[in-house]
């Protein structure tokens, strides 16, 4: 039989495929015959079966160095469940017992142990050496090669001394190195630092047509949007993905509180919690897995039909690798990013303590994931010009499956634009980055432009009148045109490639859209928004007779039923359940059950007659950020604190005091005031205010305090108002 029958019928025996996918049969065949082999596939692409296979058929065992317990448990588990016989695939790793640990060797001088998978600090341990050079090693697989370049996004000082290991084991040791990131720089890395000869390279398209990439704003909304897609997408699986342990148990937890099946995944979590977790996301016990980047490194779940990125990655690569968990079966893929540049900033700030050659490298990573976002570009395009590959974003494999390309901005001829930075950059002799180079062309005055004195060049400032954005826009298409080559080595500076040289003496027309402006100030937006929304005027007056009735069923005043703003929140939510209707700001559980049934069955009956759709807005349950500070003042009045002692333990205003006891007595927590109103009102005052109260129409403290401004002061009469709301309403 030929070698590729033998393989053929290896892949249709033990993992159920008729034919190999692009470049496995080739990658298989060159590591079998004896070569030294470099794989670039995209995540879902097929990588570990080439190593997989290659090992099966091959004399002795495979070692697979591979960065993540979690990852080796996971193919582990995968390879054994295709065979009859047990430890096929073993794990090699500190998380063994001692007796674990000798039933592993013992498996691998049986044979019956085909693939074992090992830490690159265990691979280099001198005993493991030692155990390695006594057996017949067929190759060793490097797993997510990209960690041996410190250009890359998940450098690992130990897996520079992988190739001495393996000469320490044998001389002769093949070696695959496998990974689904690397630019260009990266590969040669790879290539130099594993020692690879006589190798050959396998690179595959960075393109997964499949995926829809979309940035949105990240702003105070990013919980409710999650929230919302989420319940919109039920029991299909994500991941979402949080630069800190704290987000990821903070919406882990939010997201189960809104009844969502979701559990959290860091490094902070003991080691069974984490395999737990990850253990019932595979298995679909849960839909969503919140985590930090440590998490889907090779997890082998086709199925994840969306990840989002609740912050922005550090780099190109780790957000090409995150987002590359999606979609891994060729169906649906969302990747979703939520992005301002107050991330960046953070991030920036954070790389300020590190030396300087990691500082500027890292810096140099968030810029190109910077310029990710705001582009107006395609984004495949943009990615897939990251990673060096060509792409035509009129007619290319997934063409329509980003935001801005089915959002497409109108266009702006810039040949003499460019022709102008090109002036600029030959000017300032090359030596600058693209975030220095627009400082320059806007005229602004940074630290680095005075210490150079570039101020006193003729072209500073000359397109100031364009602005930031603009010229941010210009210079990143010139990279994505190939006109301008940003010099890894030096952290980003931009040179002049042959193309732009040509440009010069040849222009032609570029066109582009401008970028994306996020840095409007999203708490202004946010307030615009809340004030925007639809009152359904018809349903407000039907609530309102409906409150007037209940008013007077309870002999208490309108507002003390339900506020007027809580009333038209209704009239757009359209809560149609007890459950809902809680959680309409100033009601809670105990008003909603108390004062709630005919306002929902009022609710549904005008949704029903009307026809409205998608009536139910997401609205979230809260943590409660502010949760402590409530459970606070409610002690303090069991304890009958007077307003001021409260304000001065926890540091906070009379005035913040009453709006925190307006949002307790409001959503129904009944607290019993008298012991503060008796201090302030005689019996005859009291008496006299809540008559007042009682033959109020709305919930308007300016007509209490215009009617009795000159017997009480401001701050009491708000006090009342919180004492006889409690008292005759929660």
């Amino acid at each position: 039989m030929t070698l590729k029958a033998d393989l053929s019928n290896l892949l249709l025996k033990h993992f159920g495929f008729n034919s190999f996918r692009e470049n496995q049969f080739e990658i298989i065949e060159s590591l079998v015959t004896g070569n030294d082999t470099l794989v670039i596939m995209p995540t879902g692409g097929g990588k570990s079966l080439c190593y997989q296979i290659s090992a099966l058929y091959m004399k002795g065992v495979a070692i697979i160095v591979s960065p993540l317990i979690a990852l080796m448990k996971n193919q582990v588990d995968v390879m054994n469940a295709l065979f009859e016989k047990k430890f096929v695939a073993s794990v090699f790793n500190s998380t063994l017992s001692t007796t674990e640990k000798k039933n592993v060797k013992e498996n691998i001088l049986s044979g019956q142990t085909k693939l074992v998978y090992i830490s690159p600090e265990s691979f280099s341990r001198e005993n493991n050496i030692k155990f390695f050079k006594d057996q017949i090693i067929s190759f060793v697989a490097i797993d997510e090669a990209h960690c041996i370049s410190e250009w890359g996004h998940d450098f690992r000082p130990d897996y520079r001394i992988i190739s001495e290991t393996c000469d320490k084991i044998s001389t002769n040791l093949n070696k695959i190195a496998l990974t689904a990131t690397a630019t260009p720089k990266v590969k040669d890395d790879i290539i130099k630092n594993l020692n690879l000869t006589n190798h050959k390279i396998f690179q595959s398209s960075f393109n997964r047509p499949n995926l829809f990439y979309e940035i949105r704003k990240k702003d105070s909304n990013i919980d409710k949007q999650i929230i919302s897609y989420i319940k919109s997408n039920e029991t299909k699986s994500g991941i979402i993905y949080c630069m800190s342990r704290k987000k990821v148990d903070q919406l882990s937890e939010l997201l189960q509180i809104n009844h969502i099946k979701a559990l959290p995944y860091h490094a902070g979590l003991d080691s069974k919690i984490r395999s737990s977790n990850q253990d019932h996301f595979l298995m679909q016990n849960c839909d969503v897995i919140v985590a930090t980047i440590a998490f889907g490194m090779g997890i082998d779940k086709p199925d994840i039909r969306y990840v989002i990125h609740y912050d922005i990655s550090k780099s190109i690569e780790s957000y090409y690798q995150e987002t590359g968990r999606a979609g891994r079966d060729g169906g649906e893929g969302r990747c979703i990013a939520f992005y301002s540049y107050k991330d960046i900033e953070r991030l920036e700030k954070f790389l300020s303590s590190k030396p300087v050659s990691e500082r500027e490298q890292g810096l140099s990573l968030l810029e190109d994931v910077s310029a990710y976002c705001e582009t107006s570009m395609s984004r495949r395009k943009y990615l897939l010009n990251y990673f060096g590959e060509d792409y035509d974003e009129n007619n290319g494999l997934g063409n329509k499956m980003d935001d801005n390309s089915i959002d497409i901005k109108e266009k702006k001829e810039i040949k003499f634009n460019v022709l102008k930075v090109l002036s600029c950059i030959k000017e300032l002799k090359e030596n600058y980055k693209l975030k220095e180079l627009v400082n320059y062309v806007a005229g602004i005055e940074t630290t680095l432009i005075r210490s150079h004195k570039l101020f006193e060049s003729e072209l500073f400032g000359f397109g100031k009148s364009e602005g930031v954005v603009f010229w941010k826009s210009v210079l990143r298409k010139m990279v994505v045109e190939k006109l301008l080559v940003k010099n890894i080595e030096s952290y980003g500076i931009l040179k002049i490639s042959d193309l732009g040289h040509k440009f010069i003496n040849q222009p032609y027309s570029i066109m582009i859209s401008i970028d994306n402006d996020f840095s409007i100030d999203d708490k202004i937006k946010i307030r615009q928004v809340d004030k925007n929304y639809v009152i359904d005027n018809v349903l407000i007056n039907i609530l309102k007779k409906e409150r007037i009735t209940l008013s007077n069923k309870h002999n208490l005043p309108p507002f003390a039923i339900f506020q007027d703003s809580s009333i038209e929140e209704m009239t757009h939510k359209y809560p149609t359940s007890i459950e809902q209707l809680s959680l309409i700001n100033g009601v809670g559980e105990g008003k909603a059950k108390k004062f709630g049934e005919s306002f929902i069955n009022l609710i549904s009956n005008h949704v029903k007659e009307n026809k409205i759709e998608n009536v139910q807005e997401t609205v979230i349950k809260s943590t409660g950020t502010n949760s402590l500070t409530k459970l606070f003042i409610i002690q303090s009045v069991d304890k009958k604190l007077s307003i001021d002692e409260i304000a001065s333990s926890r540091k906070i205003s009379y005035e913040n005091v009453l709006t925190e006891l307006e949002t307790i007595i409001f959503s129904g927590t009944k607290l019993d005031l008298t012991y503060l109103i008796n201090e302030i009102f005689d019996e005859e005052s009291v008496d006299e205010l809540s008559d007042f109260f009682h033959e109020l129409k709305s919930d308007s403290l300016d007509l209490v305090i215009k009617e009795f401004s000159e017997d009480y002061e401001a701050d009491d009469l708000a006090l009342f108002r919180l004492y006889f709301y409690s008292k005759h309403a929660s």
